[in-house]
């Protein structure tokens, strides 16, 4: 009787463990599937706080650069605002020193120790004399300096204050020295070339023979035998000596540009060759002598005129001022 109950209690013990196998999987199912999702949603959160982060560093990144641009902008404001400080400033003290030249000028010339209308004066003084110097000194033009220091003269002597006596005595002394010089040395120099000119046009083209009025034996003796100095001996032709004659004149219009330009030792070179020329031309004439006379006087002479005292009136007034 008991053994049939015995075999009947195991089948409920194997249904309850299938059915707790099946729960647990279906727990475990659930579990898997809520972790899924939360997986996937903490997932899209991430997603989604990393794009609010980017767009955040985006617009940080953007707040950056327009403040460098600002700070750019403003540094440049800064550098033109004190460039124009800068000029501002520069004027700004031109025009004080200006001022203050101004107020010094209107000193001096109020100062009733300086004399406003002698300084005027002296100024003009004082362009004369330095007129006059760079005409003697450029252009060796004695007579422009002469007429400067005549200019200057009466000026000064209208001067009372007794520091400038000395410097009346030093213009007259300047003044006596100008016209110790005498004439342009080139007015000398173009009269010698004008008395070489005459005498050149006054050689006749071909030299001359023996007059018909010779004695008999003379014209006789010219048929056979002809005696002429050696040195014109290449001269005896007619087209020969018209030759040497234009390349002589030739030399004086040389000779005449060197003395307009003063320059000595180009006229020294043309009279050299002149000298050849006539020693030439003038073989054996007593002309001769004179011509070479007059090129030696010309080879010595100086074509600038200069003086010791040139200049001093206007040193010892510019020192005078000075001081």
């Amino acid at each position: 009787m008991h053994q049939p109950a015995s075999s009947a209690n195991p089948v409920p013990a194997r249904r309850s463990g299938a059915g707790a196998l099946l729960l647990v999987g279906l727990l475990l199912l659930g579990t898997v599937a809520a972790g899924w999702f939360a997986w996937r949603h903490w997932q899209a959160q991430q997603l989604r706080a990393q794009g609010l982060a980017e767009l955040h560093q985006q617009a940080l990144d953007g707040q950056v650069d327009a403040l460098r641009n600002a700070q750019r902008a403003q540094a440049q404001r800064l550098q033109q605002a004190e460039a124009t400080n800068r000029v501002l400033r520069d004027e700004l003290i031109g025009i004080g020193q200006r001022a203050v030249l101004l107020e010094d000028s209107v000193s001096r010339l109020a100062d009733p120790d300086r004399h406003g209308a002698q300084s005027l004066r002296l100024d003009e003084i004082e362009l004369l004399l330095g007129i006059g110097a760079q005409r003697l000194q450029l252009a060796d033009d004695v007579d422009g300096a002469r007429r400067a220091l005549a200019l200057a003269a009466p000026l000064l002597a209208g001067i009372e204050d007794p520091a400038y006596l000395s410097l009346r005595q030093t213009l007259a002394q300047e003044q006596s020295a100008m016209e110790a010089l005498g004439a342009d040395p080139r007015i000398r120099a173009t009269v010698l070339l004008d008395q070489l000119d005459a005498d050149l046009l006054a050689i006749p083209a071909i030299t001359p023979r023996v007059a018909s009025g010779a004695p008999w034996y003379e014209r006789l003796l010219l048929r056979v035998v002809r005696v002429q100095p050696t040195a014109g001996a290449t001269l005896g032709e007619r087209a020969d000596r018209e030759a040497a004659l234009a390349a002589a004149q030739i030399e004086l219009s040389l000779a005449r540009a060197a003395v307009e330009r003063r320059d000595k030792a180009g006229l020294a070179i043309t009279l050299g060759r002149i000298d050849n020329g006539l020693q030439r031309l003038l073989a054996g004439s007593p002309n001769l002598t004179k011509q070479r006379g007059l090129i030696d006087e010309l080879r010595v002479l100086s074509l600038r005129a200069g003086s010791p005292l040139a200049g001093t009136t206007l040193q010892q007034l510019r020192a005078l001022r000075g001081s």
